[in-house]
């Protein structure tokens, strides 16, 4: 195993957007809107979390060069029956930041299914209903180049 060899390439702005998400009960929906979630807001501890969970991308994953991350914007929206959670991740680097978009994406989401757990569970201590689901990288920006790939909701 090697880290990629990235010495001999130029520092480029960068950015990538991850997008993934959480299917809850209506229940557990209606207590996060109303603030009524007994650890606090699931919200704001998933960005927080998230932000936090990029900057130690290259602790999480092998072989992951560190980057000086310059933004992470992590945005979260409560849908009809998933709550979906959007990491944006900038840097000036000489290679990506697609795995921090990821990481940023999964620990919020992981976050928010930590947060909610008593409201999720069934009477055998189960999770039959809760999924985090379609984590993936919906967005890649090379020095102003940028592909995108549109996804709807099933």
């Amino acid at each position: 195993m090697v880290m990629v060899d990235v010495s001999g390439k130029p520092e480029v702005l960068r950015e990538a957007t991850a997008t993934g998400t959480i299917r809850l009960k209506p229940e557990t929906l209606r207590l996060i809107k109303e603030e009524h979630v007994a650890k606090g807001d699931p919200v704001y501890a998933a960005k927080l979390a998230g932000i936090l969970a990029a900057k130690k991308t290259d602790i999480l994953i092998p072989l992951c060069h560190p980057l000086p991350i310059t933004n992470v914007k992590i945005q979260v929206e409560i849908l009809n029956s998933t709550i979906q959670v959007t990491s944006t991740v900038k840097t000036n680097a000489r290679t990506g930041v697609e795995m921090e978009a990821l990481v940023a994406t999964a620990v919020s989401l992981l976050t928010i299914w930590d947060m909610v757990k008593p409201y999720e569970k069934d009477a055998e201590g189960q999770y039959p209903f809760t999924a985090i689901e379609n984590i993936r990288v919906v967005r890649k920006v090379k020095e102003g180049v940028s592909s995108e790939r549109e996804h709807k909701e099933a």
